[in-house]
């Protein structure tokens, strides 16, 4: 990568200011058993995930894993990924020229269903950087156009049709993408 490249890199790193360290006054405080996305640090990191992840579409099981992994950042409800070897992929097809860059994470492709390959349903980082090389050969799932399930718990989506966060009873917010959040 060039000077250049790894200045613009760093920039966007460094504009963060909440980083998991201090929740803010207006941050619900969870209670027993509840976790806070605003103790979710930045950089984010990797989480395993015990529970069983279910991802369905018109009631066809698409997604069926105990191998899930979450990836945690501070003011957004836990991504999560699936390894491909959990996933339908007869199913999909990864959308031609439709990317983008994350600064933790690196370039993203995007997939949609062979069937309608209007609307992406999923993202996956091909290339990683190296501090998320866990992450390659899993895909990310929209909850927004989904059915899905951690354990016995039915999914929320996050607010908001770029993120993809997915809210179980076990997490407070508020969350990134709700209205009022544009300046986190």
């Amino acid at each position: 990568m060039d000077n250049n490249k790894e200045d613009r890199l760093q920039k966007a790193r460094d504009g963060w200011s909440n980083r998991g360290s201090t929740r803010p006054l207006f941050a619900i405080e969870p209670k027993e058993g509840q976790r806070s996305v605003w103790d979710f640090p930045r950089p984010p990191v990797i989480e395993k995930v015990s529970k069983k992840v279910l991802v369905k579409y018109q009631d066809k099981t698409i997604v069926d894993s105990q191998n899930a992994l979450a990836l945690l950042e501070t003011t957004s409800p836990p991504t999560y990924y699936i390894p491909q070897e959990d996933i339908q992929m007869d199913l999909l097809e990864q959308v031609p020229g439709k990317s983008s860059f994350c600064e933790w994470k690196g370039k993203a492709i995007y997939w949609a269903f062979k069937e309608n390959k209007s609307r992406a349903i999923a993202w996956s980082y091909a290339n990683p950087f190296q501090e998320f090389e866990d992450l390659k050969d899993y895909l990310a799932f929209y909850p927004q156009h989904l059915d899905c399930f951690v354990g016995k718990s039915r999914v929320k989506a996050q607010s908001g049709e770029f993120y993809a966060g997915w809210i179980t009873p076990d997490l407070t917010g508020p969350f990134k993408g709700d209205s009022g959040t544009g300046h986190w």
